[in-house]
């Protein structure tokens, strides 16, 4: 697939390796597995040369003839002896920064643990002693989010405080996504938009699987994904079960739950009889796979709160691949196929608020956006949009179908937000329904 979109990351790193020139800068990317790392920061550098360290799962001895003949090969700069330690490996690029601006980018950062777990400790001691003379700009990307947020979060990690800047990389947002598409399927129709939406949620690598495969439309990508050998039924797994250890059986039953909508914390404590607070924190926290969400303006933190699987690609593949992993078992593919089929237009209706919410964000045009319900959990308003500035609310209603949009049943429903929360009783309000259409 073509490169599209990045363009303020990419003048983010080129604007870090300019002032590298000036002063050592060490920037962490983070971004979930298959968000496009890697290649950003191939496409940002791809200008001049730079050494790339990749940290595969070998000996040290192994990776650092590895990193040594990179080197060689993109300076010219041979190494005299052989290397058996990263950490002289580290220090001979910080001496050459001495010399002449340079860019290191090593990626799988967080994997030096399985290798050698002093190296973090030693690229510390080689970075605080060399940073000043040194004119490196020094980039590390992990795949493994909680581990390398931990390893520059956590006080207590020898990492901590020396990165000088960093750089998450989102999905494509919608815009995107409809550029893309609309290049590899100029007659696409907005059902093949919220179809590449819901499946890949905007994911570079899953986008990029189905448009060079051909898959654009969304009768395609229903049969793609629940394909017997189709690369996403095993995604899931793949992509989360080193992220959650020996403990994933438990994590894996309360995201299945969440997804299926079960929203709350009580609920998912009644199917699975049991306490899962402490879980709940670390999928939100820890590993940033699952949000909660209040009521527009609620004061209490803790009362009246809904859960959601963050990720398109990880709530779809909950609801319907991991849900139904007996079928798969069973080699039944053809029955996972009829349950999608059965299911997705309910379950894609309930995505299309999440489209319209991003595309809503997208805008920068609101100091607010959100959703609100009373303390029943009635008068569900999918979106409220709002701008302090111009003092003006709309409140949006969004179903796949206009016919299913009632104007006067929004109205009522933010008669009772106002009156519960007192909020925009001097701004122009609005109201507007949203459907397939709007996209």
């Amino acid at each position: 697939m073509e490169f599209f979109d990045r363009e303020h990351e990419i003048q983010r790193l080129r604007d870090i390796r300019q002032q590298s020139q000036q002063t050592a800068q060490f920037t962490v990317i983070t971004g979930r597995r298959r968000i496009g790392k890697t290649s950003l920061v191939m496409k940002a550098y791809d200008d001049e040369p730079f050494l790339y360290f990749f940290v595969s799962r070998s000996s040290e001895t192994e990776l650092c003839n590895e990193f040594a003949a990179e080197i060689s090969q993109k300076l010219n700069i041979p190494i005299l002896g052989k290397p058996e330690k990263f950490a002289d490996i580290f220090q001979y690029v910080m001496d050459i920064a001495k010399q002449q601006p340079l860019t290191l980018v090593i990626d799988e950062f967080q994997d030096f643990c399985r290798v050698n777990d002093a190296i973090f400790s030693q690229m510390q001691k080689i970075w605080d002693l060399n940073k000043n003379q040194s004119r490196i700009n020094l980039i590390v990307c992990g795949s493994v989010y909680s581990m390398i947020t931990k390893l520059f979060r956590d006080h207590k990690e020898s990492l901590y405080g020396r990165q000088t800047g960093s750089l998450k990389v989102e999905p494509f947002p919608p815009s995107v996504l409809k550029q893309i598409l609309s290049h590899y399927n100029p007659d696409y129709n907005n059902h093949d938009l919220l179809a590449l939406y819901v499946f890949t949620g905007g994911v570079p690598k899953y986008v990029e699987l189905l448009m060079d495969s051909g898959v654009t439309t969304c009768a395609n990508m229903l049969q793609a994904m629940t394909d017997k050998d189709s690369y996403f039924i095993y995604e899931g797994k793949n992509m989360l079960i080193e992220e959650f250890g020996r403990d994933y059986g438990r994590y894996f039953d309360i995201l299945r739950l969440i997804a299926d909508g079960n929203n709350t914390r009580s609920r998912i404590e009644n199917v699975l009889h049991c306490e899962v607070s402490g879980y709940m924190t670390r999928l939100e926290n820890d590993f940033g796979l699952i949000a909660k969400t209040r009521p527009m303006f609620q004061q209490s933190t803790n009362k009246n709160v809904h859960y959601s699987v963050r990720d398109n690609f990880l709530n779809y593949w909950f609801r319907f691949i991991y849900k139904y992993n007996s079928i798969i078992e069973a080699n039944a593919f053809h029955k996972l196929s009829e349950i999608l089929m059965r299911d997705y237009a309910m379950y894609s209706g309930t995505i299309l608020e999440r489209y319209f919410r991003e595309k809503l964000l997208e805008t920068q045009s609101y100091t607010h956006i959100g959703n609100w319900w009373n303390r029943k959990g009635e008068d569900e308003i999918d979106i409220i949009a709002a701008d302090d500035l111009s003092k003006t609310a709309t409140f949006y209603e969004v179903k796949r179908q206009r016919s299913e949009i009632s104007m006067p049943i929004l109205a009522e429903k933010a008669r009772h937000f106002i009156e519960a929360t007192g909020k925009f009783k001097d701004y122009e309000v609005k109201y507007e329904g949203l459907c397939i259409e709007d996209m």
